[in-house]
């Protein structure tokens, strides 16, 4: 399965929110929203990536615009992660039922884990620009999320 295309209305699907709360495709609508899918909390590899974008989420903030890292970690987990590394970027659990969003958007890996990818949406919930790197391991630049913004606003 590929990652959602462009063009196409964000999926059905319930992530779930650090406050208990749920967010799905209706939390997409009304501003452009970065879904920043990473596989494991602590991973060097998403370590360095929510790092890399906390500017990118600043200027997205800035704009009435928000950016939201998913994973199938826990929410637990994923709060410590967010704190340990000191970003504002809310953090998503896609962890109960486990993958079930990121398969929607087209990103889940075989090994039960998101493939690390990049979807926008516009204020309409509609997939405006969406990106996948090759391998969970290849960090997609801030340059490339900025040319994907550009993007979007067209």
């Amino acid at each position: 399965m590929a990652v959602a295309s462009p063009g196409t209305p964000a999926p059905s699907f319930k992530l779930a929110r650090a406050d208990g709360g749920s967010f799905t495709e209706q939390d997409l609508q009304g501003r452009t929203s970065v879904l920043v899918f990473y596989p494991f909390a602590f991973s060097p590899v998403c370590t360095d990536q929510l790092q890399l974008y906390e500017d990118v989420r600043r200027e997205l903030e800035q704009r009435g615009d928000a950016l939201y890292g998913v994973s199938c970690d826990s929410t637990w987990a994923q709060s410590a992660f967010k704190d340990k590394l000191g970003v504002g970027s809310e953090q998503l659990s896609d962890f109960e039922p486990k993958g079930a969003a990121c398969a929607a958007f087209g990103v889940l890996h075989p090994g039960g884990f998101p493939q690390r990818a990049l979807v926008i949406t516009g204020p309409d919930a509609v997939v405006r620009w969406s990106y996948e790197a090759p391998s969970p391991g290849e960090l997609p630049s801030a340059e490339l999320l900025r040319g994907g913004l550009a993007a979007a606003a067209v």
